[in-house]
């Protein structure tokens, strides 16, 4: 189910841009990072770029939607990126989505949902919380398949990887 808060762009428009995000996250997964892309998107125009990082950059902040708004920010030439569109194939997390909203992001379009970390409505909904004064709106679950597989398949992957250095460590 997708949900929409906000409808500025067609949804061809969005998936364009998710699958432009699936794209980068194959970076992050050829890296041997868990395999995130994120960009954001300005009239039209791709501004930034990102997937995670974390591990090669020891660096717990590196995650895709950082690496992304901070490369629009300083193409923009201001800190608040305000009339952006954040396209990211995993929900944010609560990190990630307080930058967003301090950033002044217009939207965020997210594909697979983070039902241990999701902070755009999993778990919590910091990018419209109440108390908040910035609100970013969202819309959910845009090639949601695609991204959810991309994630799973790289940690089915991993454990394998686990399992059989366990295994020759036996022998």
């Amino acid at each position: 189910m997708i949900e929409h808060t906000h409808q500025i762009t067609s949804m061809d428009e969005d998936i364009r841009w998710m699958e432009h995000a699936l794209m980068l996250a194959e970076h992050a997964e050829a890296a041997g990072e868990v395999p995130v892309g994120a960009c954001v998107v300005y009239n039209g125009d791709v501004v930034g770029e990102g997937w995670n990082t974390p591990i090669i950059d020891n660096d717990p902040s590196a995650h895709a939607e950082m690496q992304a708004v901070r490369r629009a920010a300083k193409k923009l030439g201001n800190y608040r990126i305000i009339d952006t569109t954040l396209y990211v194939t995993l929900e944010p997390c609560s990190m990630c989505a307080g930058m967003l909203v301090h950033a002044r992001v217009g939207r965020v379009v997210f594909g697979a949902r983070d039902a241990k970390t999701g902070a755009a409505g999993s778990i919590m909904n910091l990018l419209q919380h109440p108390a908040l004064n910035h609100h970013v709106d969202v819309t959910a679950e845009v090639l949601s398949e695609q991204c959810a597989e991309k994630i799973s398949a790289f940690f089915k992957r991993r454990r394998q990887e686990i399992k059989k250095a366990k295994q020759a460590k036996k022998c």
